[in-house]
């Protein structure tokens, strides 16, 4: 038997052996030390001279040094700190309260909380667990369709795999050399999109056939108003921001004092605080941090992004390589992915004048001007906002007000430790490790301050983060070893010349590599597929002119069905642990199978609209 013969073998015999049942990492390395022992055979030298175990011994310590894979405990222990924290509970009856009036409000809430709460903890089989306990008997005892409250819980819990920061998006960024932070900017936008169409998907089945999801009785729709709070709107007026103000400037006839009336006129402002703060925020970034920075920054700096796809903002030297010999900044050869959509990186670009960056034949480039249409959509929001603050103020009542201090306590904790996370990682503030660090510690502070932190817990939430991590670096140090000997043994050049030989369009090439991962998401889990499938398909892409990352978030997407597709659907087996056991998996499967419909949508407008996903690195960081 040939080599390539060996190496295609090899490639099927690692997809039946883990469909046996076999652990991936340990399989992936035995089948890598047992073929590679036969490529490097030599009946000349000692049988333990094989250099497989020289290759053995490298491959595990360039996956052990590998930079990018430091944030993956800590973002991991962020999630599991906050999930063992039970932080969830009263979340859930704050926003179905917020959202109360909409069709399907339940399973409207379900899927903002599973979207939310995936983003802060990243864990699939977590949320999915999580929401099954706190949403899927509500939904079944107010008369829900037992395929939409699946549907939601299992479709919702996935998206924290998808949506920053994603240990998903690390593995992905350690294997094919990019830069975690620019595929976290990517990935944002396709996330919150996908999670859209969900809710797009919900609303409208509750509105074409109210009797998969009744509106709930008067008495569950109706936030308790406490005696104060309801002495104060009788006093002063019914709209609370108004009450709240007179009662600061007459406090006589208020039953509390002037330090709390205070403080809950504050809380009471919180939308409008968060308002100023995200335009201002907006406004600082792009008018005035962008100007100063571009006005500032050398020649040299202007060009930071044109020598390698390795160097993200943010991210320390390496941090982004993923080849484990390699240094990230190779450009030649298969073993390291290319970088550009269609050009190679800083391809005869550096020795161009700089009159092509300013206009003009200066030396020191300015910076490039904000475009008109930013100030015109910039005062569009503002009027925007401005109504409908006024229109929220217009109907805030006392219930209203009961409402928000709920949202404010349960949500906004939460919400801020997630913006800090991910604002810090887009903006260049920190490295991902860093971020990762904050967000644990945060994770660690918030479950403090709710009193749930107990060192049982702690100590589960610390097992299950070095468990995670460990499967995590042996599936590295197996994937490693794996596509080294597949590729000594000439299985990924035969697979190139294979694909090569069929003459593909850029666009049909994208259909099968796309199609290929869907299918083999039904059998398979998303780590499997990522460390050893898609470096398979990494080294043709320079050549059909596709960018790494645009091609990566359409498999991140695309991964979701690895959830929601039988007969290894892992999200169905999750939420049949913890349902009623009148619930059976058929009606969960049925439930998903719309949503993996809803992903296929989701890479349609993805490929017709790339800008979609390339458009926040490239004005963050440049492409």
């Amino acid at each position: 038997m040939s080599n390539p013969a060996l190496g295609m073998l090899m490639l099927s015999l690692i997809v039946v052996v883990i469909l046996l049942g076999f652990p991936t990492a340990f399989t992936l390395m035995g089948l890598g030390m047992l073929f590679g022992f036969v490529a490097f055979y030599d009946p000349g030298q000692p049988l333990l001279d094989n250099r497989i175990f020289d290759l053995m011994v490298q491959r595990a310590y360039g996956a052990m040094n590998n930079d990018t894979l430091l944030s993956i405990p800590l973002f991991v222990l962020m999630g599991y700190v906050m999930e063992r924290g039970a932080l969830v509970d009263r979340m859930f009856h704050s926003v179905q309260l917020a959202f109360r009036r909409l069709p399907g409000s339940l399973a409207v809430t379900t899927l903002v909380i599973c979207t939310f709460w995936g983003i802060a903890s990243g864990l699939v089989g977590a949320v999915v667990v999580l929401m099954g306990v706190i949403a899927m008997r509500p939904m079944l005892k107010a008369g829900y369709d037992t395929r939409l409250a699946a549907g939601v819980i299992t479709a919702g819990g996935t998206l924290g795999i998808l949506i920053p920061p994603s240990v998903m998006i690390i593995v992905y960024a350690a294997v094919a050399g990019q830069s975690v932070v620019k595929l976290y900017a990517a990935a944002m936008f396709p996330g919150f999109f996908l999670a859209f169409l969900y809710l797009v998907y919900v609303i409208g089945w509750a509105l074409l056939d109210p009797k998969v999801a009744p509106p709930l009785p008067p008495e569950q729709q109706r936030a308790p108003i406490s005696p104060a709070v309801e002495a104060l709107a009788a006093r002063y007026s019914p709209r609370m921001l108004w009450a709240l103000c007179k009662a600061l400037v007459a406090p006589a006839a208020a039953s509390m004092s002037w330090p709390r009336l205070a403080g809950n006129l504050l809380r009471a402002l919180v939308p409008l605080w968060l308002a100023l703060v995200c335009l201002g925020t907006t406004w600082w970034y792009v008018a005035i941090y962008t100007q100063k920075t571009d006005a500032a920054a050398p020649a040299s700096m202007q060009r930071m992004d044109t020598p390698a796809p390795s160097g993200g903002l943010g991210e320390p030297p390496g941090a982004a390589g993923g080849g484990l010999q390699e240094p990230p900044g190779a450009t030649s050869g298969l073993q390291e992915p290319p970088g550009v959509l269609a050009e190679p990186p800083g391809a005869a670009k550096a020795d161009e004048p700089l009159q092509r960056m300013d206009g003009g034949p200066a030396a020191t480039p300015g910076p490039a001007a904000v475009p008109q249409r930013f100030y015109t959509g910039f005062a569009v929001v503002c009027v925007l906002t401005a109504l409908l603050l006024a229109w929220y103020y217009w109907r805030f009542d006392a219930e209203q007000y009961e409402i928000l201090t709920m949202l404010v306590s349960s949500v906004m904790p939460l919400g801020i430790l997630t913006l800090v996370v991910l604002g810090v990682i887009l903006f260049g503030i920190t490295t991902a490790t860093e971020s990762a660090a904050v967000g644990a510690a945060g994770a660690f502070l918030m479950a403090w301050q709710a009193g749930t932190l107990t060192f049982k817990k702690t100590r589960e939430a610390v097992f299950l983060t070095a468990k995670t991590t460990a499967m995590v670096c042996w599936l590295f140090v197996g994937s490693a070893l794996f596509s080294a000997v597949f590729a000594i043994l000439g299985g990924q050049a035969l697979v190139e010349r294979w694909v090569l030989s069929m003459d593909l369009t850029p666009l049909q090439f994208m259909l099968l590599s796309q199609a290929i991962i869907f299918v083999l998401g039904w059998p398979l889990e998303w780590t499997e597929i990522i460390v050893i499938f898609v470096p398979i398909f990494l080294p043709l892409l320079a050549h059909f002119h596709i960018d790494p990352m645009l091609w990566g978030v359409l498999v991140f997407v695309n991964l979701q069905a690895a959830f929601l597709s039988p007969p290894v659907a892992m999200s169905a087996f999750y939420l049949k642990g913890v349902s009623p056991p009148h619930v059976t998996l058929n009606q969960i499967f049925a439930g998903m199978m719309p949503y993996m419909l809803i992903v296929i949508l989701c890479m349609v407008f993805m490929y017709m609209w790339p800008e979609m996903t390339l458009w926040l690195p490239g004005y963050l960081y440049g492409r």
